[in-house]
């Protein structure tokens, strides 16, 4: 079924063998490398010579390969592959497949034929002659919703050598001109209003300083170019800034570039470019400086020289020291093939670099070359960021909700959440009518960014006994359970609720990607069978909450005999749905939520995502509902006394100190942490505890908690009440200081200056009993 030149090399070896085998293989050198979720797709325009592999990221996946030649013809064996297996439409989010084969001319038959793969382990194939390939994850909709039906796979794409040996990265859209940067040098390049240039770091960890300016003052004299004071008034940024900011401007306040995609994340905003005196006076007199390559590059613009430039240092790793506050660099974040991509708002002279740097960690002590792409105007790329589950998993770049083309008609306010693009708020209400509208009727919040793994097989309940803080045995088909994994030292490594959807068939919805690597670790060491399938983006989820929100459903809900009906949920109570009839949308449907209201949560494949949406929608309308975004939410859940990572918990911080020692069961068998946690819980230091401030003034997190003159803890989150009229917090404090009435102070301005009077209260703030989630 492979390719048997390059596949005999690697049979049984396993992925890091292939690695070690083959020299460049992906990651590294890879061009491309992406996760395929279960019903995704993806598009792979392949050379003679190129190598595609694909590993199984869990056991028994499968993929589809559809391969097409340049007439847009099946030719499954240029990849060595027999088409074997037909291949619906309705398994798959097809659309984009569908919408390629019409602009082909519809020259692909229809329906197509794909070629299976199962993946046992790794598989790579080599295109034996240029053709287009479609990954297909084909995974029926109602299968999804209710089963475990499949996980991730990772596709990497390993480009054969072009004339300099340098893999690059996709093309973004249509190139009107790309060049390489040679390392040591500098070249300046005009742009045209709209037109996007992208900076791609070759090999990574290589500094590009840039700089624009404005060509029509050039031909007067006038040198108007990016200002560094005036943008970082204008975006109230600090310096430096790892990220980059959203517009960049001039002196007059006239905004001149503005950021479309950042792969990096971390760079050097507002530096200086290295300068001929930066080595003079470190005893390198003569070497190779940014400063004087940008003053010669821009010669011919007639931009005057200057001994040193200010600069964007793109993937320069820097940060103020949180003591000294000195200014502190190290290697850079970035690696082979990241990139930052800006659009010109006006006619520009642009000029980028590859740093000489060879005795500082800004280039690895390894100079190498930039490469620069010229789009044109009309190239449709959209604003993205990236997103990595790890340091060193594959990239992904920030995509539009299933839900994006509902809530984008309601807002543009958009905020990055994971890999995501999340609704931040709703100008039709605002955060707060948002927020009332869910304390009062109905809200229908987008939270797709959950992360789903869905655990399977004979010792999956040993596996998650022995991963997460509750007794799973007491967890029944139909139910569910918010829970807790934790390291030995009892610290939250990641939250979420646990679902019993069939009796070896479990549903874990969660914060983070950690969540899948701990339970995969432990199968492992521990030889259970069980397998953890990481859902990727393919189930999409809404907030359905509010005191309105049972009558909504109960207009929209069909359920089988077979399953709990909607009536019959309680809390923390799942089935599975469909929209209006048996014939209807499946759904996974849960009495959950992160609101302390009465709510629900639906889970649907993604191609249903907006018809489950406007349904919802239309249901909700006589009962007030409306949308919400993260803003509200985050009052909401404080109000409610509901925690976060990176606030109430974080690394060192155990369980109990996270107020979340209720998610424990101390008596049942033994769980990762649970030594840790009993000990703690014998003698605890800290404590969750709620803040009442006497006004409206809102502290930061971290912000000291004082009693007098000494700090007994810190704030973790903190919000203004909208039902208590007034600044309320959360905030880990010393159990001496702990006890509901005492009176302290938070301290700001350097945590001394100025103080906020606050009184110890319980958590939640709003409704103690949780009544309202139980009605």
């Amino acid at each position: 079924m492979f390719d048997k030149a390059v596949n005999r090399e690697f049979r049984n070896v396993g992925y890091a063998g292939a690695r070690r085998a083959f020299p460049g293989f992906p990651p590294r050198s890879a061009a491309l490398r992406e996760l395929l979720a279960p019903r995704a797709l993806l598009r792979l325009d392949m050379a003679e010579g190129d190598i595609l592999a694909a590993q199984p990221l869990g056991q028994g996946q499968a993929l589809a390969l559809l391969v097409l030649d340049r007439r847009g013809q099946p030719r499954p064996g240029l990849l060595g592959l027999a088409a074997d297996a037909p291949l619906a439409a309705d398994s798959f989010e097809s659309a984009p497949l569908l919408g390629w084969i019409a602009g082909q001319g519809g020259a692909a038959a229809v329906p197509l034929r794909a070629a299976e793969v199962p993946l046992a382990g790794l598989a790579v194939l080599k295109a034996a002659a240029a053709c287009t390939v479609w990954a297909i994850r084909p995974v029926a909709a109602a299968e999804l919703v209710g089963a475990a039906s499949a996980g991730l796979v990772e596709i990497s794409l390993k480009r054969a050598a072009d004339g300099n040996g340098v893999p690059l990265p996709p093309a973004l859209g249509e190139v009107r001109e790309e060049f390489t940067v040679r390392r040591g040098t500098a070249r300046a390049y005009e742009l045209e209003p709209g037109e996007i240039v992208q900076i791609i770091d070759i090999e990574g960890q290589q500094c590009s300083d840039f700089m624009a300016l404005r060509r029509d003052p050039l031909e007067t004299g006038a040198e108007m170019m990016i200002d560094t004071t005036a943008t970082r008034s204008m975006v109230r940024g600090a310096y430096p800034a790892p990220g980059l900011l959203d517009k960049f401007f001039d002196r007059d306040l006239r905004p001149m570039m503005n950021l479309v995609q950042d792969t990096c994340g971390r760079h050097d905003t507002f530096g200086m470019a290295c300068t001929a005196r930066g080595y003079e006076e470190r005893g390198f007199p003569g070497h190779l400086n940014c400063s004087d390559n940008i003053s010669g590059a821009l010669e011919p613009w007639g931009v005057g020289h200057r001994p040193a430039w200010p600069a964007i240092n793109f993937f320069w790793n820097t940060w103020i020291d949180a003591r000294s506050h000195g200014l502190m660099t190290s290697e850079s974040h970035s690696r082979p093939g990241d990139y930052v991509a800006l659009r010109a708002m006006d006619r520009l002279v642009c000029v980028s670099t590859a740093c000489p740097d060879d005795l500082d960690p800004i280039n690895g002590w390894n100079p190498t070359d930039v490469h620069v792409r010229i789009y044109r105007p009309d190239a449709p790329i959209r604003r993205a960021i990236a997103f990595r589950e790890k340091e060193d998993a594959a990239m992904s770049i920030s995509q539009e909700s299933a839900f994006h083309p509902a809530t984008s008609k309601l807002t543009t306010h958009f905020a990055a959440a994971r890999d995501l693009w999340a609704p931040v708020s709703y100008p039709g209400l605002g955060t707060l009518g948002e927020y009332w509208a869910c304390r009062e009727r109905a809200t229908l919040q987008d939270m797709s960014s959950l992360r789903k793994y869905d655990i399977v097989g004979p010792d999956a309940e040993r596996l998650l006994q022995r991963a997460i803080s509750r007794d799973v045995s007491r967890l029944a088909v139909w139910r569910g359970t918010y829970a807790l994994i934790c390291d030995e030292a009892g610290a939250v490594v990641d939250d979420g609720t646990l679902f019993r959807l069939g009796h070896e068939l479990f549903r874990w919805c969660c914060g983070s990607e950690e969540s899948g690597r701990v339970l995969a670790a432990i199968a492992e060491a521990e030889g259970l069978q069980a397998r953890i399938h990481g859902m990727g983006g393919a189930l999409p989820n809404l907030a359905l909450q509010g005191p309105r929100s049972r009558d909504i459903l109960r207009e929209i809900v069909f359920t089988q005999p077979t399953v709990p009906a909607l009536e019959h949920l309680k809390w923390f109570g799942v089935t599975v749905a469909r929209l209006n009839d048996r014939d209807g949308i499946p759904f996974m449907l849960a009495r959950s939520g992160y609101t302390g209201e009465l709510g629900y949560e639906l889970f649907c494949a993604r191609s249903d995502a907006p018809a489950l949406w406007d349904a919802v929608m239309a249901a909700g309308a006589a009962h007030g509902i409306a949308p919400m975004g993260s803003a509200a939410l985050e009052t909401i859940r404080i109000e409610a006394g509901l925690a976060a990572a990176g606030a109430e918990f974080a690394p060192g911080v155990d369980a109990f100190e996270a107020g979340l020692g209720f998610a424990v069961s101390l008596a049942k068998s033994d769980f990762t942490g649970k030594a840790a946690l009993a000990r703690n819980a014998r003698d605890p230091r800290r404590m969750l505890r709620g803040l009442m401030l006497a006004g409206d003034e809102v502290p930061a997190h971290g912000d000291h908690v004082l009693a007098g003159e000494r700090p007994v803890g810190a704030i973790t989150s903190a919000t203004w009440s909208p039902i208590h009229e007034r600044a309320i917090a959360m905030a880990r404090i010393a159990v001496e200081h702990a006890d509901t009435g005492t009176e302290l102070s938070v301290g700001q301005l350097d945590g001394r200056m100025k103080r906020l009077p606050a009184t110890v209260c319980d958590i939640p703030f709003f409704d103690p009993k949780r009544e309202r989630a139980r009605a």
